[in-house]
This record gives C-alpha cells, sequence and structure tokens, in this order.
C-alpha cells in the first residue's frame, strides 16, 4: 500500500490561496478516480477538488474554514501500488527568515504550559487550529490574539502573523528614560489593520446584515487592487449608430443561422481584442519591477451571478475568434455564470478585462483593476443624443446613438498618452463598423 498526497492545484494566476467549505468525503470512505473530495473558494469562484487517484482517505489536514495555499497537501489517500512524487513542495522563501521562524518554533516547543484558545473571538474572527495551538503554547491570551492584524483573506491571522506577533512582544524595548528617538517610537507601534473601520452606532430598527463569503472575498480583492495599482481612467465618447443599425438588421438572421442571440458585447469584445493586438504593453502584468508581457489575448469579461455578486470568465485568445465565434463564446460564459456552474478553467490566465456597466443604466464608472492585469475598459449605457453631423453640404444637428468608454489603468506602468490613445483606437475602430457588413 502506498500513499498519495492530494494537493490544492492551481486555479488561476492570481489566486494563492483557497479556503475549505466543506469535505465531501471522511476518513475511511473509498474514493474513486475524478471523485470530488473537498469543497473550496476562493475570491473568484466556488469549486470542487477531484481526486487524481483511487483509494481510501487516511487523512484530512485540515478543517473547514480552514486556509489551504496552492500545492499544499490538504488530503492523504491510500491507494494500491507505488506513487511517484507524493512528497509535498515546500515554496522557497528567504533564508533569514527561515532561520526566525525555526528559532521561534524552537521556543514554542520548549514551553510546557499551554491554555486553550476559543476557536472564534469575540470579535467573530475564526482561528485555525495551529494559530490556537501556538497562541496556547506561548501563553497568549485571547484579548492580545484579538488585537493582532491578519494578513489572510477577511483579516484572518495566520501562522506568519502569529509569529511574527511573538517575535515583536519578546522583543520589544522597554524606554528607561524620558528621552526616546524617534525611531525608537516607530518600532514600538503596533500595526494597525487599515481595513478596519470605526465603530458605527445601531440605532432601533437598524439591520445588521452579515456579508456573504463570496462578498468578502470581493471586497478583500477590490481593497488589495486599490493598495496596488495606482488607478488613473480616461474617458471618451463614441457614435455607435452604424453598430445599433447593423444590430437591428441582422439579428433575426443571426438566430436562425448560428441559434444565438447577437448582442452588442462580442462587437465591442472584438473591437478591444484588436486593439490589444495594437497596444501590445496593455497586455501585460507587473511583478515587481519586472514587465511580464502576455503572449496571448484573453479577454475577461465581468457577468452576474444568481446572487447578484460579479465574476469574470475570461474568453481564451480573443483575438483568433470571428465575430460568431465571440458571440457563442460570450454568451456562454454568460449562461454558465447565470447558471453557478463556472469551473475554475472558466476564470484563469484573464490578460485584460472588460465590464458592461451601461447593462445596469450607468452612463459611465470608473471601474477597479482586476489584478495582476493593468487595465479595464467599462462600457457605458448607449444612449440616443443630439449631435453636430458634418456634411459636404454643412453642418446638421442630428439623433445618434452614442456610448462613453471608460478605461482604468495602473500608471506605475501605463502612461496617460497610452492609456488615451488605447480608448482612442477602440472608438475608431467602433465608429468605422460598415453597417451593410455579413457576419
Amino acid at each position: 500500500m502506498a500513499k498519495f498526497e492530494l494537493k490544492l492545484p492551481k486555479m488561476g494566476e492570481s489566486v494563492a490561496e483557497a479556503t475549505i467549505t466543506s469535505w465531501l468525503k471522511e476518513v475511511g470512505d473509498t474514493i474513486e478516480l475524478d471523485d470530488a473530495v473537498v469543497e473550496i473558494a476562493t475570491d473568484k469562484v466556488d469549486s470542487e477538488v477531484p481526486s487524481e487517484v483511487e483509494g481510501v482517505l487516511v487523512e484530512k489536514l485540515f478543517d473547514k474554514d480552514d486556509v489551504v495555499q496552492v500545492g499544499q497537501t490538504f488530503a492523504v489517500i491510500e491507494i494500491n501500488g507505488e506513487v511517484e512524487n507524493t512528497t509535498v513542495e515546500v515554496p522557497k522563501v528567504e533564508t533569514a527568515a527561515v532561520e526566525i521562524e525555526k528559532s521561534v518554533d524552537e521556543v514554542i516547543e520548549n514551553v510546557s504550559t499551554s491554555k486553550p484558545i476559543a476557536k472564534t473571538g469575540d470579535s467573530g474572527k475564526f482561528y485555525s487550529p495551529l494559530v490556537r495551538n501556538i497562541a496556547s503554547k506561548e501563553g497568549i491570551s485571547m484579548d492580545e490574539l484579538e488585537s493582532v492584524s491578519g494578513s489572510g483573506k477577511d483579516g484572518r491571522v495566520t501562522k506568519n502573523d502569529i509569529l511574527a506577533f511573538i517575535e515583536t512582544k519578546q522583543s520589544k524595548p522597554k524606554p528607561t528614560t524620558p528621552e526616546v528617538k524617534a525611531s525608537q517610537v516607530k518600532q514600538e507601534i503596533t500595526p494597525v489593520d487599515q481595513t478596519s473601520s470605526s465603530p458605527i452606532t445601531v440605532g432601533s430598527g437598524d439591520e445588521i446584515i452579515e456579508m456573504t463569503r463570496m462578498g468578502k472575498l470581493i471586497a478583500n480583492h477590490m481593497v488589495k487592487s486599490t493598495q496596488t495599482s495606482a488607478h488613473v481612467q480616461s474617458f471618451i465618447e463614441v457614435d455607435v449608430t452604424n453598430i445599433v443599425k447593423w444590430r437591428e438588421k441582422v439579428k433575426d438572421k443571426f438566430l436562425a443561422r448560428e441559434g444565438e442571440k447577437i448582442t452588442y458585447t462580442p462587437v465591442f469584445m472584438q473591437a478591444v481584442a484588436k486593439t490589444l493586438k495594437d497596444f501590445p504593453m496593455i497586455n501585460i502584468s507587473l511583478e515587481g519591477d519586472k514587465v511580464i508581457k502576455k503572449k496571448n489575448i484573453n479577454l475577461g469579461m465581468a457577468a452576474a451571478l444568481p446572487d447578484g455578486n460579479l465574476i469574470v470568465p475570461v474568453i481564451k485568445n480573443a483575438d483568433q475568434l470571428n465575430l460568431v465565434g465571440m458571440t457563442k463564446a460570450v454568451n456562454t460564459l454568460a449562461l454558465k455564470a447565470r447558471n453557478n456552474q463556472l469551473k475554475p478553467d472558466d476564470i484563469q490566465d484573464g490578460t485584460y478585462t472588460v465590464t458592461n456597466v451601461g447593462s445596469f443604466g450607468s452612463v459611465m464608472g470608473t471601474p477597479i483593476i482586476n489584478q495582476p492585469q493593468v487595465g479595464i475598459l467599462a462600457l457605458g449605457a448607449i444612449r440616443k443624443m443630439p449631435s453636430v453631423i458634418e456634411t459636404s453640404e454643412g453642418d446638421f444637428i442630428g439623433i445618434r446613438h452614442k456610448m462613453f468608454l471608460s478605461h482604468s489603468y495602473d500608471h506605475r506602468v501605463v502612461n496617460g498618452a497610452m492609456g488615451g490613445m488605447f480608448i482612442k483606437h477602440i472608438k475608431d475602430y467602433l465608429e468605422s463598423w460598415d453597417p451593410n457588413a455579413e457576419f
């Protein structure tokens, strides 16, 4: 008999961890190939993790609500025969950090006294078994644990957070004279959780609504993006009269021939894909001081989930699709999102995102960049507007269909000139649409 270590698979470029929402198998259960073992949730999608082998579940390494890192072993399955590569992959870390953690671990192991720590504090924070065990062995009270600023999802206290707290507590200097240098004061200041908010007075008749797990994850993702990227916006107005007339003329024929409804979204997505080919330095990611220029153009498309939250499924190699292919991709992903049927692969590897704020009646918006991308485009509502029409016989006032495009981009790597030229290029593509074009 051999043991196979089931690891959390990669679920997207920006997804580093997932929360276990429920175990679908218990220790002792027989597991078939591709049987779902556990349900997980990230800030992007809920999913199941299937087994890569057949056997018996002999060990669960995490509990419900625990956070698991990508590549980390979360279960052990006993199988017949031998298994290759069952060792746990440990991510590389700096030598100094390893030595610090080892020294703290030795201190913890040498402490004989222990005090039980509750799973959940008065603030509602959940503490994993590992964190509670470290706190108990080190003699940290629940009040002290509640004061630790967590760096995990939803402000959760991680192993690194509690170890850093222990090290700070043990090494904190105690001034013996009234004169203390500014640098010493700075070292003694306890980090504050910047995501916490001031207490709010609850009045009579007010209703307190707990945020959903997905809502908390999305909120954290949005805050992280604004703290990471220097957001700048550029806006432009586009005349889409020719596109509106063309769609009205072909929509019935398109449905009869292709079995798909044609909306404006595929037309806009195709224009964005073409423009990204012309501006490859917007189809990038930034990692430290290195720019990663993406080979493929994978367009994220914000779509609504049944609970009202938004998710971003991805159209892979969007620049290689014709209008029919783009329409089918858009409709398929939108349907899967509405039915809550998106898989991890459907939301992976996006290089640029488009969101249609006009579908909610908004004229324009300033969307937050979907990390680790460097740009996102908002499509405003199409409206009939009075407009000056230039002709060889003079200028006239007429009714035109117009909309605003809003481009949010990361000013660390995309300057204002490029950001503005990018949406100007999209405008040119859309306004040059042939109203007699075939599909």
